[in-house]
């Protein structure tokens, strides 16, 4: 079965800083080497290195940026035939700093724009297999058939009833009650620590149970940074140690992440042991520099985490839950 990546491909231009400065203030910065990323790009990249099948839908324009990053994508054995373009939005960039350990991004704005699916890409989407997607996006797409429009969350629903199976993720910024519609009946919605506080306004899972069966969400995950992640299904909490290592680069941990666990999930392997080899990807994408460090072949990731794997004995030995 094909996965379906809908979402964000960009230049990521990397910075390096002794520290953030604050308002009115001044910074040196260091400029690194340009790569292609982007968060739902990276997440495809990962998911066709373990061996998916993957194809990746974004809204470019048609200048010399865009096709590189296309020809990055297919090179990385990510399918692009389903790619939308408008050449009147701007190029597709994210500013990166890293600054003790750390990542900030700063996003080029894109627009709002509604991204129209032509019927070929809606028929590939009916198929089963796994959505991988944001809320930013979903609120963006639009397809005519048969004499009416599909859109937004009407259009999610129908390709729920043809078997697509949808993962959000939902980083940094969370959901409201209105985005609820969008979230029905998905297989996972992922949070990192700041979104899930955004979404809830605290940092307990077990509390949203009730949320969870009121939208028939199957999975709703936290990312912990170096702690690992858990994982509600609305009754039962998986938890999963993250890996002591010597942090590189924490961009396109959390894309690592969102791949590798769609595609175990991909795989048919239960969510306990899904979540388990996502945080393993993930810590080692922090070993690697660029937004794509996560990116490896199933054998690399099973020998690093084999490798690390006494490493987290002892800590969970020393500190026992």
């Amino acid at each position: 079965m094909t996965a379906f990546f809908i979402g964000d491909v960009a230049l990521d231009e990397y910075y390096t800083a002794d520290r953030w400065p604050g308002r009115a203030d001044k910074g040196m910065v260091t400029e690194m080497p340009a790569e292609a990323g982007g968060s739902i790009a990276n997440a495809a990249v990962v998911h066709a290195a373990l061996g998916g099948a993957t194809e990746f839908i974004s809204l470019l324009n048609d200048g010399p940026l865009s096709r590189r990053l296309i020809a990055d994508l297919r090179a990385n054995n990510v399918g692009v035939a389903h790619m939308l373009t408008d050449p009147a939005i701007p190029e597709s960039r994210n500013l990166i700093f890293l600054v003790d350990g750390e990542h900030i991004v700063l996003t080029v704005e894109m627009g709002q724009q509604p991204m129209w699916l032509p019927a070929a890409t809606l028929a590939a989407l009916r198929a089963p297999g796994f959505l991988y997607t944001t809320l930013y996006r979903a609120r963006r797409l639009h397809c005519r058939i048969g004499g009416e429009v599909l859109a937004q969350a009407r259009l999610l629903a129908d390709l729920r009833e043809h078997g697509r199976r949808m993962i959000f993720d939902l980083d940094v910024g969370g959901c409201s009650a209105e985005d609820l519609p969008y979230l029905s009946g998905a297989e996972a919605v992922i949070f990192n620590q700041v979104g899930f506080r955004t979404a809830f306004g605290h940092d307990d899972l077990s509390l949203i149970g009730d949320w969870m069966r009121a939208a028939r969400i199957s999975w709703v995950v936290r990312t912990l940074a170096s702690d690992g992640a858990e994982a509600s299904n609305g009754e039962a909490i998986l938890r999963t140690r993250g890996y002591p290592v010597e942090v590189v680069d924490v961009t396109g941990a959390g894309d690592t992440f969102g791949g590798t666990l769609t595609w175990c999930l991909s795989r048919g392997q239960a969510f306990a042991e899904a979540l388990d080899f996502a945080v393993a990807a993930a810590s080692r994408s922090v070993t690697i520099h660029g937004p794509r460090g996560g990116k490896a072949r199933l054998e690399q990731v099973c020998a690093w985490r084999d490798a690390a794997r006494p490493a987290v004995s002892g800590a969970m030995a020393a500190h026992p839950v």
